[in-house]
């Protein structure tokens, strides 16, 4: 089923199919406080720094390549030190920019459950058949924002069409109906599309049943870029960024206070 998608309201409960960390991974190994040094004005010196070379002479968004999820701690670790789509489909309210902070700080605690392993566990299967009816193919690399290199995404598939026009792909699992696209899925996807710089993506869903797949085919639709979205979305990431210096900064050691006089 393709069709185009309009604003979606409602946030059923569907579990995201996102990877885990990796248990032997330590915090400190995957996120290091040090580098927020570098998120602080765009003025300064950008980050992350790539992991991986981009595509030798490329050009557009091939030559933002910071690093692939085939090498997962590098990938991790590029990560933590930006701003991805994941922290900034969470960010709604203030209270979600402090829960966003102390998560990129701490880590949330989660480490999977059975519902996250049989995403991870489907998604090269709903790829392939997004790479057959749609020409979109899986990806696993990391970019950043072409205007700042501090905003991160990984799309699980995409395209270039004629004329250049970038098609992005996301997948995800879910075991209940749903009636509109989940609001932090289409914040998900409108920071995807302003990272690449695409038009649209192609948002695809498999709904199973105690994890046996409720449809023949996984079912799909479009949605357009929405800059206005995308301009509330950078803010938000801004004033994120703004409170992880301030937490992470340097504190001036207190003052003796003046002796007073006899």
């Amino acid at each position: 089923m393709t069709a185009r998608v309009g604003r979606a309201l409602q946030n059923g409960g569907v579990f995201d199919r996102s990877a885990a960390p990796d248990r032997d991974l330590s915090r400190r190994e995957l996120y290091r406080p040090g580098v927020l040094a570098d998120l602080g004005p765009v003025t300064s010196a950008p980050a992350p720094r790539p992991v991986v070379p981009a595509v030798p002479g490329a050009e557009g968004h091939l030559a933002r390549v910071v690093a692939s999820s085939s090498d997962r701690v590098g990938w991790l670790r590029a990560r933590s030190r930006g701003i991805t789509a994941t922290d900034v489909a969470k960010l709604s309210t203030q209270q979600s920019l402090r829960a966003a902070v102390t998560e990129k700080l701490n880590g949330s605690g989660f480490s999977g459950n059975v519902f996250t392993q049989h995403g991870r566990v489907r998604e090269p299967e709903i790829a392939a058949w997004v790479a057959a009816t749609h020409g979109i193919q899986p990806s696993d690399l990391l970019f950043h924002a072409e205007r700042d290199r501090r905003h991160l995404a990984t799309p699980d598939g995409l395209t270039v069409r004629q004329g250049g026009r970038i098609e992005l792909a996301e997948i995800k699992t879910t075991n209940k109906p749903f009636n509109s696209i989940p609001r932090s899925y289409l914040r998900q996807i409108w920071w995807q599309q302003y990272v690449l710089g695409a038009e649209r993506t192609l948002f695809v869903w498999e709904q199973h049943d105690r994890f046996v797949p409720v449809h023949e085919e996984p079912q799909c639709q479009w949605v357009e870029r929405d800059d206005r979205e995308i301009a509330r979305l950078v803010a938000l990431a801004g004033d994120l960024i703004e409170l992880l210096r301030q937490a992470t900064a340097p504190r001036m050691p207190a003052r003796p206070a003046a002796a007073q006089p006899a």
